[in-house]
């Protein structure tokens, strides 16, 4: 079904930007094929949203129409010999990989656990964390993907793709639909103690309490982006609504009706601050959706 003049406020994590043109949220693989003909017939631009994790939707909206995959969820046990392996929907938040791999006490749990979003997006960004973990990485436990592209499916392995920290390519243009996981069956005892301490220390550590996007830049090479950014004192700077978290200086909170160009000026501020006082360019994670002006 497409609607009109969506907001997608609820959309995603910062809780920020305007209307969609159209919108659809799709329950099957075939209610997207639907969707993605309707907009290709009508001469309407197509942007896939996922979780709503590592994107920042301009306040002035997006122009055609946008697809959420939030309901195209669901996941199927291929095997569990001498390796568990499974196949998930896109939409699938990866809080459901967490308990899959949980309740077979399974290594991948443990970095699951401080994952947002969902499957499609943790593929298509190489979804992953900081600490030295194994695995710490998507692409160590993804073993195919399949893609909608000019009406059919495409299936890609591992092997097919481009992979590096925060990205992955090789599979575009198209929309990830599907993938495939595995990891060896050699389960960890201590494994459910291990996650808890996880979970507690990263609310010690993050903003968990407040809309975000999770970390807002990418480590440059032998550095952390959230020890530059306090170093240069921008913990606590405030745009509007929006602010560099106090608790974890990679995040960007939401501290109450931030817009999203509140968020585009944070975000700029600590670019622009960080190179001046430590010479170091930071990329961001984030994805801009939308219209934006060039500054």
């Amino acid at each position: 079904m497409i609607s009109k003049q969506v907001s997608l406020l609820n959309s995603t994590s910062w809780i920020v930007g305007g209307l969609a043109e159209f919108f659809a949220q799709p329950e099957s693989i075939e209610e997207l094929q639907s969707a993605i003909q309707w907009a290709e017939k009508n001469k309407h631009l197509i942007t896939i949203l996922g979780g709503g994790t590592n994107v920042l939707i301009s306040d002035d909206g997006v122009a055609g129409l946008v697809i959420s995959t939030r309901k195209l969820r669901g996941h199927h046990i291929i095997e569990e010999g001498k390796a568990f392996k499974f196949e998930a929907l896109a939409g699938t938040p990866k809080s459901m990989l967490l308990k899959l791999f949980l309740s077979r006490k399974l290594a991948p749990a443990l970095f699951m656990a401080g994952l947002p979003g969902d499957v499609g997006g943790g593929v298509a960004m190489n979804a992953g964390v900081g600490e030295q973990l194994t695995p710490r990485e998507f692409v160590e436990i993804v073993d195919w993907i399949e893609v909608l592209r000019d009406g059919k499916i495409h299936r890609f392995a591992k092997a097919d793709l481009q992979w590096s920290y925060r990205y992955c390519e090789g599979w575009q243009p198209g929309v990830i639909t599907k993938v495939g996981f595995s990891w060896v069956m050699e389960p960890i005892n201590d494994l459910n103690q291990a996650v808890k301490a996880a979970n507690v220390a990263r609310l010690q550590k993050q903003p968990l309490e407040l809309p975000s996007c999770g970390s807002v830049f990418m480590n440059p090479p032998g550095l952390k982006s959230g020890a530059l950014i306090e170093e240069c004192g921008l913990k606590g700077f405030t745009v509007g609504g929006a602010q560099v978290s106090t608790k974890h200086a990679n995040f960007i909170v939401n501290i109450g009706s931030a817009t999203a160009m509140d968020i585009h000026a944070v975000i700029q501020h600590v670019q622009k601050t960080v190179m001046s006082k430590k010479n170091v360019s930071l990329r961001t994670e984030v994805v801009y959706l939308g219209t934006w002006s060039s500054s």
